[in-house]
């Protein structure tokens, strides 16, 4: 691990700090004075860039790396009295491996104590600036006719980034050219551009609405002549072959739709700001930029993410991991390097794609997360900024309860924001779990279909204050995929912020819901006093969501009452939906869009805003204006909202 001292501690961190007074954290154990109850009579342990591994770890003399702290903490769990609190300076720590907890192996807290790895004065306004990074900076930039390029050895990666900003994959901006024909192992054109493309084996044919929520890639073998002029377009197996399988089965019309863009050739390096890694070379690999004007390489601050993880956290459903928290910290430049296979993406729906060979089961995987806990109970991730990824940001699978995502700034990451709960055929249960004050932000940047809150079988969980904008599908979604009414019952949305969701992605909505949610009413899923807004999409046609409030597949036992909705593409919609009660809401559109019988909803009680003005109109009614003032980060939370 290389370990870089940060230039200072101000801007997110202070940021931070602001935001996350003592005062304003209560819930599961976090009481008005939850910075000084962690630290005050607690075991303490130092990492900073200036230590040495070989020192005790004290703050005189403190670890250099935060793998040996978790070495120290693991002596110390079998006997622990209070908490064990990891502290960690001012710096960035470039991690060359992630950073592994094992509930074997003694990470988890013990005796009703925890252990915490948090920033260095963490919830005070001395709080310091800590970034895990999985990235590999970048130098030795030579230029060649305005293009930048740096060799790299051995490097792997599928994101860059320059001066703090995500650099773009070269692509054509638009889909294979002349008279196309898809075969069994691809394409054959009449045009002979594709001749001239170079390196045809990193080339990667993008389907975005290959259905209204899903968007495959996958890589192309080669590119050879054909006879009659024809140009032979050969694609990577298994991706082909299952994407025309999982399409055939779930697309309507099915199918495989012609790709709408052609990425990752040096042929395409055209527009500023994009990139692309000559591979041609094993160990000898080289990078390509085209720089932004005004960039210099002599100054640049390149870097290429290379961990494909940088937190995890490991238990069994019998012994799960428990009692960890991650507190304040910056997770950065993470990789995942899938989608280069010959497997690809074949992407289903949210952050899940198809891995099977019967499109039928719709047997998948997901799209992993930079932090990931799986199979764990009373995770607590508080305070965290994720940034720069090319994953998803936080996981949470195979099984979670009692834990809680609070306060956390989420953006420019490649899949979803957060993401509790796995696919249907992976075991565990999730129960419990909380994700609140956090804004989730421009996610889903390479992988369309990331969720900004995702909960799968959602027992007893609440969603509440956050807020969720700017992505290209669904805000907060609550499924019941694989479950019952059982698994979903008494889950809470509340007085969360969602505006302009579902920008690329079409079958989606504000807030989303599937199937049932529980085996009553008072059992069931509440959404409420929530805000949902601009959620449109330019490619929905007629009757097509987005919804603001998606209730689908037969959702049942959801109570949305005291919502605000305004200047969205419909207002609410889903499929056969059955007990579903639309109470007391504020909306400048009355009508539902369902799609099957709905004969068992209830819709009373709303109240209709001019479609003008419904800012103004809600604010001019006292409990219209309440909803308003209530929704999205509560005011201790706020400071949030100023982390770029």
């Amino acid at each position: 691990m290389k370990v870089l001292m940060g230039a200072s501690a101000v801007g997110c961190a202070a940021a931070l700090a602001a935001a996350h007074p003592a005062s304003a954290v209560a819930h599961h154990g976090m009481g008005p004075d939850a910075a000084a109850s962690v630290t005050e009579g607690s075991e303490q342990l130092y990492v900073a860039p200036w230590g040495k591994d070989s020192w005790p770890g004290t703050a005189d003399r403190p670890f250099a790396t935060p793998a040996r702290a978790q070495q120290a903490v693991r002596a110390k769990t079998p006997r622990m009295t209070s908490d064990i609190v990891v502290n960690l300076r001012a710096g960035t720590y470039a991690l060359t491996a992630p950073l592994k907890m094992s509930a074997s192996a003694g990470d988890s807290g013990r005796n009703g104590h925890r252990v915490v790895y948090q920033a260095y004065g963490y919830g005070t306004g001395a709080q310091e600036r800590v970034t895990l990074s999985g990235g590999r900076a970048v130098s030795g930039w030579r230029t060649d006719r305005g293009i930048w390029r740096a060799d790299v050895g051995e490097l792997d990666t599928r994101q860059l980034f320059v001066n703090g900003r995500r650099a773009g994959r070269t692509s054509m901006g638009a889909g294979l050219p002349g008279k196309v024909t898809k075969t069994k192992s691809g394409y054959v054109t009449d045009s002979a551009a594709p001749l001239s493309w170079k390196r045809p084996q990193d080339i990667e044919l993008v389907y975005t609405l290959a259905t209204g929520y899903s968007e495959g890639r996958c890589g192309v073998a080669g590119i050879t002549a054909g006879p009659k002029n024809k140009t032979t377009i050969t694609m990577d197996q298994p991706c082909f072959r299952r994407a025309n399988q999982i399409y055939g089965e779930i697309a309507d019309p099915p199918g495989l739709i012609p790709p709408n863009d052609v990425q990752n050739s040096p042929s395409f390096l055209r527009k500023p700001g994009s990139w692309y890694l000559d591979r041609s070379r094993p160990g000898h690999h080289e990078l390509l930029y085209l720089p932004r004007p005004g960039e210099d390489p002599r100054r640049a601050d390149v870097v290429a993410p290379v961990l494909e993880s940088l937190v995890s956290g490991e238990g069994t459903a019998k012994a799960p991991l428990h009692d960890v928290a991650l507190r304040g910290l910056t997770f950065a430049h993470c990789t995942w390097r899938a989608p280069s296979r010959p497997a690809g993406f074949p992407h289903i729906i949210g952050t899940w794609y198809y891995v099977g060979e019967d499109p039928k089961q719709e047997k998948s995987a997901g799209i992993p997360g930079a932090v990931a806990f799986r199979a764990a109970a009373r995770v607590t991730v508080e305070g965290n900024h994720f940034t720069r990824l090319g994953t998803q940001a936080l996981e949470l699978s195979h099984g979670a309860s009692a834990s809680v995502v609070r306060g956390n700034v989420i953006e420019d990451v490649s899949g979803g924001g957060v993401h509790i709960g796995a696919i249907a055929e992976e075991p565990g249960t999730y129960r419990d779990n909380r994700v609140e004050n956090n804004w989730v932000h421009h996610v889903g940047i390479d992988y369309h279909g990331g969720w900004g809150i995702l909960l799968n079988q959602p027992h007893g969980s609440t969603v509440a204050h956050n807020q969720v904008n700017d992505v290209p599908y669904s805000g907060i979604v609550f499924l019941n995929s694989g479950g019952d009414a059982k698994t979903a019952d008494r889950t809470r949305v509340l007085n969360n912020r969602v505006f302009n969701a579902g920008k690329v992605l079409l079958d989606g909505g504000g807030i989303y819901s599937n199937g049932p949610q529980g085996p009553s009413f008072a059992a069931g899923a509440v959404i409420s006093g929530n805000e949902v807004h601009d959620t449109t999409n330019p490619y929905a046609e007629n009757d097509e969501p987005p919804y603001a409030i998606y209730t689908d597949d037969g959702g049942d036992r959801i109570t949305v009452e005291s919502n605000v909705i305004y200047r969205n593409q419909h207002p609410l919609g889903g499929v056969e939906p059955r007990r579903v009660r639309f109470i007391g809401n504020f909306w400048d559109d009355p009508r539902p869009i369902w799609w099957g019988p709905s004969k068992e909803v209830q819709i009373k009680g709303n109240t209709l805003l001019s479609n003008d003005r419904p800012q103004q109109a809600c604010q001019a009614s006292p409990a219209c204006a309440r909803i308003l003032a209530g929704a999205g980060l509560q005011p201790a939370f706020r400071g949030l909202l100023q982390i770029r």
